[in-house]
């Protein structure tokens, strides 16, 4: 039986190290299967051509990959990257919903402001709510209307 003392420091260390570098190995070879999955550019040949040489002779086929196809994977996974916000981009403002409301309503309140301020007339205020809210696709009350046509 090997107990605790009889298992050197420099044992350990070598030990912790090899354990380091297979766990490192195997982040690397599944980083390189999910590039052969992802590139576009390969054929459905190629990927099976790539797989095939990175699952049978695994050191070989990674190394190779690495020197063959190194440089573009760091390019894919950048666009990916790309892609990716774009998409959650686009999901925020379909989420988000109709931004022409909390516009019209920032503008409402800009012109609220402006008009508290003094900086226009109630007038100037009436006509400026009109088309914010013409704008908006709202329909615009008929007594503001008669109001601001008349005056």
């Amino acid at each position: 039986m090997e107990l605790a003392y009889d298992y050197p420091l420099l044992s350990m260390f070598w030990t912790m190290l090899w354990f380091f570098l297979w766990i490192m190995w195997f982040v690397l070879l599944f980083r390189i299967i999910g590039d052969i999955i992802r590139d576009d550019e390969l054929s459905g040949w190629g990927k099976t051509g790539w797989m095939i040489f990175v699952i049978v002779l695994p050191f070989l086929g990674v190394f190779v990959y690495v020197i063959a196809r190194g440089k573009s994977m760091g390019h894919r996974e950048i666009s990916h990257a790309r892609a990716q916000q774009a998409e959650f981009d686009a999901y925020v403002k379909k989420a988000a919903g109709d931004s022409g409301r909390a516009t019209s309503a920032n503008e409402l309140a800009k012109l609220s402001d402006m008009r508290a301020r003094g900086d226009i007339t109630d007038e100037e205020f009436r006509r400026a709510k009109d088309l914010v809210l013409s704008e908006a696709g709202s329909p615009v009350r008929p007594d503001t209307a008669t109001t601001s046509a008349t005056h």
